[in-house]
This record gives C-alpha cells, sequence and structure tokens, in this order.
C-alpha cells in the first residue's frame, strides 16, 4: 500500500501541477478563440479519440499484466506493441481525414484542423510505453516528464496567444504535446534498463489473441464518450459543441487524481491474485471504495458551483456551460467504475463480455442522443451521458451473469471501513 501511495503521490503532485496551468492556458485559449473555434478543437479531438482503441488494438488493456507476468520478455513485448501500434497508426489518420471531408464537405478549415490535429496519433501509438512504468511501478517518471512536457508547451501556447495566432497552430500544439512526452519516455526506457527492443510476429499474434476482445468493446465506450460531441456538431453548430467541450472539460479537471491511483493499484490487484481470491477482492473492493467516495465528492461540489467555475474559467460567453456541467459530472463517477471493473475483467479472464456489454451502452448513447439532443440541445447530450455511464457499468453487471461477481465486490466497496482502512494503512505505512 506504501509503493502504491508513493506512486500515485508522484503523479498526482505533477499532474495538479500541469492542471494550474492547463487551467489557465485553457481558459485564455477558449476566451481568445472563443466557443465557435473551440468547438472545432473539441471535434477534432472526438474523432482522434474515436480511432484511438483501434490504433492501440486493445493492447493498453493487457501490457501491465502481461509485463508482471512476463518480466524475461518485456523488450519483445513493448517492441512487438509499439510496431503494430505505429502502423495502425497511419490508417487511423486517414481515417480521421475521410470522415472530416465527408461529413463537412464545405467546411474546409474543420477538415484542414482534424488533419492537423490526427497527427496525435503517431505519437498516440508510442505511448504504450507507458504501461512498462505502471507495471514497474515507476509512473513518478513519466510524471515528471509529462510535467516539464506540458510546461513547455504551455510557453509555446502563450506564445500563440500572445501572436494571435489561429486556430490551426492550436490543434498541432496537442501534437507536439504528446510527441514529446513519447520520445523522452522511450529514452528514459532505456536510461534505467529497459530491455533491447525487439518485434516477434509469434508474439505479436499471441498478444492480439488476448487483447482482440477490448478492441470492439473499447470502441463501443469511445461511441457513447464520443458521438455526443460529434452528433452536436453536426445537430446543431459548432459553438454548441464549444459549450459542451467546456463543461465535459471541466468535469475531467480532477480525472488525473483517478487515473493516478486505479494506474497505481492495478500491479498491486493483479499480484494479489495469484495470493489467494480472498486477497485479490479485499484489494479491488479498497480501490472501487477510494474512487466511489472520492468522485462523489468531486460531483457534489461541481454541481454546487458548476456556474462559477464557468464564468472563472471561460467566461460569460460560455454561461450555457454551467448547466450541462451539472448534468455531465455525475457521467464521471460511473465512468471510473467502469475502467475498475475492467481490472476484475481481465483478472478473471471475462474479456470475451466487453464487447456485449460496451455494445449495449454504444447503442444506447446514440439512441438516446438522437432523441434528447433535438428537444433540449446540450443538456440533453450531458443527460444521454449520464444514463449511459449508469446503466452501462451498473445495471448491466446484473444482466449478465458471469460478471455480477464484480457487483457483488462494488456493492461490498459502499461501506466505509474499506475507505477508512486505505487511508489508515497508508497513514501507518508513513
Amino acid at each position: 500500500m506504501n509503493k502504491i501511495a508513493k506512486n500515485a503521490t508522484w503523479i498526482i503532485v505533477c499532474r495538479i501541477v500541469q492542471a494550474v496551468f492547463g487551467l489557465i492556458i485553457n481558459m485564455l485559449t477558449a476566451r481568445y478563440l472563443g466557443p465557435s473555434n473551440f468547438g472545432l478543437i473539441t471535434y477534432a479531438a472526438s474523432l482522434v479519440a474515436f480511432v484511438l482503441p483501434i490504433l492501440q488494438l486493445g493492447f493498453n488493456n493487457i501490457l501491465v499484466q502481461e509485463l508482471v507476468q512476463h518480466p524475461e520478455r518485456e523488450g519483445q513485448t513493448l517492441g512487438t506493441s509499439l510496431l503494430l501500434s505505429l502502423i495502425t497508426s497511419i490508417g487511423c489518420m486517414l481515417g480521421v481525414v475521410a470522415f472530416a471531408y465527408l461529413a463537412n464537405p464545405d467546411e474546409p478549415v474543420t477538415i484542414i484542423v482534424c488533419l492537423l490535429y490526427s497527427f496525435i496519433l503517431v505519437f498516440q501509438s508510442l505511448d504504450l510505453i507507458q504501461y512498462w512504468y505502471q507495471a514497474k511501478l515507476l509512473s513518478k517518471y513519466t510524471s515528471i516528464i509529462g510535467l516539464i512536457t506540458y510546461l513547455v508547451v504551455s510557453a509555446y501556447k502563450i506564445f500563440l496567444l500572445v501572436t494571435a495566432k489561429n486556430v490551426y497552430w492550436f490543434a498541432l500544439s496537442n501534437v507536439l504535446d504528446t510527441a514529446l512526452i513519447s520520445i523522452a519516455s522511450l529514452i528514459l526506457y532505456r536510461v534505467h534498463g529497459g530491455q533491447k527492443l525487439s518485434f516477434s510476429l509469434s508474439l505479436g499474434k499471441e498478444l492480439f489473441g488476448r487483447s482482440k476482445h477490448y478492441i470492439l468493446s473499447s470502441l463501443m465506450v469511445t461511441v457513447f464518450a464520443q458521438t455526443d460531441k460529434i452528433m452536436i456538431k453536426l445537430m446543431i453548430d459548432e459553438s454548441a459543441t464549444g459549450y459542451y467541450g467546456a463543461a465535459f472539460a471541466c468535469a475531467g479537471l480532477t480525472s488525473f487524481v483517478f487515473v493516478a491511483i486505479i494506474d497505481s493499484f492495478r500491479p498491486s490487484i493483479f499480484e494479489g491474485q495469484a495470493l489467494g481470491e480472498n486477497v485479490f477482492e479485499h484489494r479491488l473492493t479498497i480501490l472501487y471504495s477510494v474512487v466511489i467516495y472520492l468522485s462523489l465528492a468531486q460531483s457534489v461540489v461541481m454541481t454546487a458551483l458548476a456556474g462559477v467555475i464557468i464564468r472563472i474559467l471561460y467566461g460569460a460567453a460560455y454561461d450555457p456551460s454551467a448547466g450541462a456541467l451539472r448534468i455531465v459530472v455525475w457521467y464521471t463517477t460511473f465512468s471510473y467504475l467502469g475502467s475498475v471493473r475492467n481490472i476484475w475483467i481481465l483478472a478473471n479472464n471475462k474479456q470475451r463480455y466487453l464487447w456485449i456489454i460496451n455494445l449495449i451502452g454504444a447503442l444506447a448513447n446514440v439512441l438516446l442522443n438522437a432523441i434528447l439532443i433535438p428537444l433540449i440541445g446540450i443538456y440533453g447530450a450531458a443527460t444521454a451521458s449520464l444514463v449511459t455511464q449508469f446503466f452501462t457499468n451498473v445495471i448491466v453487471g446484473y444482466l449478465i451473469r458471469p460478471i455480477t461477481p464484480n457487483n457483488r465486490i462494488m456493492l461490498n466497496s459502499l461501506h466505509p471501513k474499506y475507505l477508512l482502512e486505505a487511508f489508515k494503512k497508508i497513514q501507518v505505512r508513513n
């Protein structure tokens, strides 16, 4: 628990510094670009996020477990994963540009912004190296890299604001961020004694055999995470997308805390499985408890202060975002539950059910958006997202019997004693 706490603390501290700079830069950028151009950046980001599960080939879901269980072939595992993902990124870029052209044939600015933003996919493929740091509980190094990179890119974005550059430059600035982090992480991997990267076709087939179940399921997750923004742009306009994007950005302000906690617990939970089912379930229950109570606290605060938060960060021009934020912030609570559930699914070799779970969620989300957006605009999209996450990550667990045991663990975690146990262990070890 002490090792987990230290690893998570490094991530959280670095991300807090990044968040402070990010708030300032994003606030200035959103005000400078206005809801319309900010909406274009949000739209391009959604299209890129849409193809990310294809690019990752599901490897992001199995690499930590693979590296923990087979450390002797880590260089071959990482090298194979990186190369296959890099090759796939080219096809994903072409897909993003093709969709932008077909969906927005008379909007050259939209197409160019999507093209420039899509270059991020090449470097996203290299980002798989981060799972080696997670497996080794060395995430403090990637956190420091991310912090330094973020400061550099923040300075660059300030330069763009001062020199009044157009929206194209801001689309490219996001590519620079990912590129620097990926390259620096690869270099530091070798400095810390990581094995030489190599490629193995047979290992690639073995990894893909385990990860393929995650591709469709992750794609379905992306459908109900990004479809709302795309549908708002196509059914209303880019300004509405900007309002909704601002609300979503605020709801995710503290997401790095939950990502850090879940990523830091993951290796310990997989190791606990080898010590017995009771140890495995106990560690997973503690993780569920921490995530649930922290996310609920965040949702209550943001619901109460939504108007103030939007005004401070984005200005009066984004006032319509406040109502959407009050709804969509509750979406994040159930989204994190899905991330924890996926640890249980992988550990129990239930990956084959993921595509069913997420297909149900994707269909529900598209249907709800199609009904609610014309009726109540961005508030309809926020409601659709909330309902979909609750249904997919809670209700569906009771409908598909083989994954019902995970729901039992999730319900047990509501007992405050598990949250108190987590904090007591951290205090004692420190």
